[in-house]
């Protein structure tokens, strides 16, 4: 009997509370995720108390949960949610190393996990906002990142490879990201891939290609009002609020229930027009637009 397993069947058993359990298990694995002691322990324990860790899984809403139903899912042969489970923790503690534990580098794994699923994994690894350039989380994010040729091969889903590529552009690794929207386009030009390719100009900072990537998206996606927004921003930009007016305008009249499409054809308006009405509806508007955007587009429509 292993350390971990011996704990865990105290706490399990004697101490009542198999979420103690798992919990005491999913520490041993942060621990070192590498070590396949605890994984084998958390094994036993579910043999142990089938339904008592189902529940504990069922409502899975912290790390120890989320971890364990990962690994167990796995176990289990669904790897698709093994792979969004391991990328919801992943985001919310990305300086833990937990792809690198045995099971995620396993060809019962990569061999098997649908590239939709894979990359909602790495949608969720975004999900807390962190920075994930840091030196801190860069061991943690490798497998992920490797993982991706290998999934996109035997999966062209170019979609997927679309959302895998936010990953690469997050992590720092702008020419990989670049290269994998490409490889999407060689399979199917889609409008989220250019959004995305759009995204990662931005982040490098060029915005002539911004806008170029964002005018392709809307030349395959005439009626998508957010991206006559992404326009309208870009042109505010640079200080042609005529043109900002007209788009965002174009896209106030696409989806006029949006209440940050509104405010933001009301602030370019008024720098663009002098408009009162449109500055009192921007003002009317302004609390309901979150910050920092709000600010941003204020400061606009009054000149600054």
């Amino acid at each position: 009997m292993t350390g971990a397993l011996a704990i865990a069947k105290v706490l399990a058993h004697c101490g009542g509370s198999p979420e103690a359990a798992v919990g005491f298990i999913v520490r041993a694995v942060a621990a070192d995720p590498r070590d396949p002691e605890p994984y084998a322990a958390l094994e036993e324990l579910r043999r142990e108390l089938p339904a008592e860790v189902a529940g504990v899984l069922a409502t899975a809403n912290t790390v120890g949960p989320i971890v364990a139903r990962a690994y167990l899912s796995f176990v289990d042969g669904d790897r698709d949610e093994a792979a969004m489970s391991l990328g919801s923790v992943t985001g919310f503690q990305p300086e833990v190393p937990w792809a690198t534990a045995p099971w995620f580098g396993d060809k019962r794994f990569l061999g098997a996990v649908t590239a939709a699923a894979f990359a909602e994994g790495t949608m969720r690894i975004r999900d807390y906002d962190r920075d994930l350039e840091a030196d801190a989380v860069a061991e943690g994010l490798t497998p992920w990142l490797r993982a991706i040729d290998e999934v996109c091969d035997r999966d062209p889903d170019p979609d997927a490879m679309a959302r895998m590529a936010i990953l690469l552009r997050v992590c720092g690794r702008v020419d990989a990201s670049f290269a994998l929207c490409d490889r999407a386009d060689s399979l199917r030009h889609l409008m989220f891939t250019e959004v995305v390719r759009a995204g990662t100009w931005r982040h490098v900072g060029n915005r002539p290609e911004t806008e170029a990537a964002f005018r392709r998206a809307l030349a395959l996606d005439p009626a998508n009002w957010s991206l006559y927004l992404d326009l309208a921003d870009l042109a505010a930009d640079r200080g042609d609020f005529a043109e900002a007016a007209a788009l965002a305008t174009r896209g106030e009249e696409l989806e006029p229930d949006d209440v940050t499409m509104r405010a933001a054809a009301a602030a370019y308006r008024a720098r663009s027009t002098g408009s009162v009405a449109d500055l009192d509806l921007l003002t009317a508007l302004a609390p309901r637009v979150p910050d920092p955007y709000r600010r941003t587009l204020l400061d606009y429509a009054n000149g600054v």
